[in-house]
């Protein structure tokens, strides 16, 4: 039986030029970074030649990125330092947030006492400009804005542009959970002056357990993890010199045909869409249209409440999803849609695609024919 993943917002198949570099690294680079000797200084050399060339990416210096075991602690490291470190006393976000934010700020506003303030979505689940200027205006007190560039469900595009003009005018923080977008969108930090993102390197065909945050030069970290001063002092913990090696062998790879690569899974999202309306017109798109969306996802609301259609495509050899796989296993249904969909709609059956350079036309068709089978049934 044929097998097609087309699951690659939960996570990307490593590359095998990733691996190469991970199994090189693994047995020619062994020694603790934080060791003086000759293969601790080499291991250190490889992280922070690793670090520089992750940092050039996004046209910043070296020292603003701090590596991580993934978006999620990247985001909590963020969070936590804005409200431990630097004073913030509110925070701004939307209830279509990744749960490595919404979790993470509740815990804040429960345990810190800060304000927290979410941001209206339409009917398409995008982000009110209007009620972000709006919220921002209602209040003086410190304040930071945590919205993600793109939704890891339905793929809407935040209008960054918009939100850092917003906040530079009221003088607040801005980060964003960047997780779906890079290796995916090219992102220039000094024209677009996000002061936080997170980074995870198993979304852009890296190893899993590795991240990084970045931090915009001036802001003190503070660090979650106590314990060996690594990472200048803002992460504790030995460094995970394969992984990183390989995170920035992927990031490098992505980044240098991301047009190219752009236009042909554009094409792929495309023909799928057009081919799936034709096996049933009342397919619904969640989410905005999928030219102001993310390249690599469409969320497809099917006319009916079928529990078993998950099931029935990964039998026939289809990897999809109905949501974040982080979520997979909750039986709450998905708190993006929910967020703007009616609960008539909200119960009808949604299923998330997400593609990668590594999907072909072939596979498209494959799950297309798979699709018709199943909703025949």
């Amino acid at each position: 039986m044929k097998s097609v993943y087309l699951d690659n917002a939960a996570t990307t198949p490593m590359l095998p030029e990733v691996i190469e570099a991970v199994q090189q690294s693994m047995q020619t680079n062994f020694g603790n970074p934080s060791s003086t000797h000759q293969y601790g200084r080499k291991a250190k050399a490889a992280v922070e030649t690793a670090r520089k060339n992750i940092a050039k990416h996004f046209n910043v210096s070296s020292s603003e990125i701090i590596f991580t075991a993934g978006g999620t602690e990247a985001d909590n490291l963020i969070l936590f330092n804005a409200v431990l470190n630097l004073g913030v006393e509110r925070i701004i976000t939307s209830k279509i947030e990744h749960h490595a934010v919404l979790n993470t700020v509740q815990f804040l506003e429960k345990k810190h006492k800060i304000t927290l303030d979410y941001v209206r979505v339409n009917e398409e689940g995008a982000v009110s400009m209007e009620s972000l200027g709006d919220l921002l205006n209602k209040s003086k007190r410190k304040t930071l804005v945590s919205l993600m560039y793109v939704n890891n469900e339905i793929g809407n595009l935040l209008p960054i542009e918009e939100v850092v003009t917003l906040c530079k005018e009221h003088e607040a923080y801005f980060h964003s959970d960047t997780v779906q977008a890079i290796g995916h969108y090219a992102l220039d930090l000094q024209k677009t002056q996000i002061d936080f993102i997170a980074a995870s390197a198993h979304k852009f065909h890296g190893p899993k357990g590795v991240g990084f945050a970045y931090f915009r030069k001036g802001i003190g970290i503070q660090p979650m993890l106590h314990g060996g001063e690594q990472e200048k002092g803002a992460r504790s913990s030995t460094e995970n010199v394969h992984s990183i090696i390989g995170m920035e062998k992927a990031l490098t790879i992505a980044c240098k045909d991301l047009r190219k690569d752009e236009e042909y899974i554009i094409g792929l999202k495309k023909y799928f869409v057009e081919k799936v309306k034709e096996l049933a017109p009342n397919i619904k798109i969640n989410g905005e249209s999928i030219e102001k969306t993310s390249y690599t996802i469409v969320n497809l609301r099917f006319p009916i409440e079928d529990k078993m259609l998950l099931f029935n495509l990964d039998l026939s050899g289809v990897a999809v999803s109905g949501g974040s796989a982080c979520q997979s296993g909750s039986s709450k249904g998905s708190h993006v849609l929910q967020e703007f969909l009616d609960e008539k709609e909200e119960k009808k059956t949604s299923v998330r695609f997400s593609f990668s350079i590594l999907n072909t036309f072939d596979e498209v068709d494959y799950v297309l024919n798979q699709l018709k089978k199943v909703l025949k049934k």
